[in-house]
This record gives C-alpha cells, structure tokens and sequence, in this order.
C-alpha cells in the first residue's frame, strides 16, 4: 500500500497541518483510519495520537482512496478535535456507544388526555350546537325545481311567524 501528499497547508490559528492524501491500495478494500493514521504519522515524522483522519473516500471500484488528515503540533491544539473524530480514532472493540439522554431526570408535565376522550367530549357539544341552530335549506338551482322523490308534493306549513314592519320613514322637514 503506497501514499502520495496532494495537498499540504499549515493552519498556524488552529496549530496544524491539514494534508490530503491518495493511498493506493489495489487488490484490497479501503483502508481504515488506523491504517491511514499510521501512514500518515510515519510521513510526517508526528505521533500517532496527534494524527486525526477527517476522511476517506473511495470511488466505486476504485483502486485509490482520497484521505484527508490533520497533524497537530501538540497536544494541547489537539484538545479541538470533537470527541465524535476522537472516538472514530480508536479501534472498534474499544470506541465508545452513543449514550442516549433518558438518564436524565425529565421535567415533570401534566398528562394530555388521549384522543378518543377529546373527540367524545367534542360530540355532545356539537350535538347541541345542531339542535339549536335549524339547519339550513339549500335551494335548487334557477330554473329547476326540485321535486321530492316520493312523487308528492308537500305544502309548506302555515307559520305564526309576524311579517317584519316597515321601517318608519322620518318626516320631511
């Protein structure tokens, strides 16, 4: 397995060398980031612990990966690098799982009612509403008028009801 550096740059803020490196590895599969960290860290004559791999990409079928790689000079710049990126580091039977936030105590709020008793308590009222209010009729288009399907006619009831009076009209003055 051979290497070549594509790119080098000294990020003197972040006190680091960030590279971008090509490692060729026909006839296996990609390597993993320890490998490309040991690499990495004999080229640039650095300890392994302050070698972070970003990343490693490989086209499909491809014979070469392209690895993108930080070197700190020390260890105290080092103390940047996420600990997502420093887990990914180590080997596989001794990184760390994802630890899950239900360990800690949650705040305690009042239940909401599930939505089958919302929706029975919502009927009744809705129920009233319709006996209250008459419900609308609908008219029949201009020029058709509806005729009941029962083949008779129903008359329309006589109601009390008084016919509104006249507006009373001011005097002229």
């Amino acid at each position: 397995m051979s290497f070549e550096v594509i790119e080098e740059h000294t990020n003197n803020l972040l006190g680091r060398r960030e590279a971008k490196l090509v490692v060729h590895h026909e006839g296996a599969g990609t390597p993993d980031r320890l490998t490309v960290r040991k690499l990495a860290s004999e080229h640039f004559k650095a300890p392994v612990d302050r070698v972070f791999v970003r990343s490693i990409a490989t086209r499909t079928g491809g014979s070469s990966a392209t690895c993108m790689v930080e070197i700190y000079t020390d260890e105290k710049a080092a103390r940047i690098v996420p600990a997502y990126l420093k887990n990914r580091m180590l080997p596989k039977d001794q990184r760390v799982a994802k630890v899950k936030k239900e360990a800690e105590p949650k705040p305690v709020a009042p239940a909401p009612k599930p939505k089958a008793e919302k929706k029975a308590e919502a009927k009744p009222a809705e129920k009233e509403e319709a006996k209250a209010a008459p419900a609308k009729e609908s008219k029949p288009p201009a020029g058709k008028e509806a005729k009941p399907v029962g083949g008779k006619e129903e008359k329309p009831t006589a109601t009390k009801e008084a016919k509104p009076a006249k507006a009373e009209s001011k005097p002229k003055a």
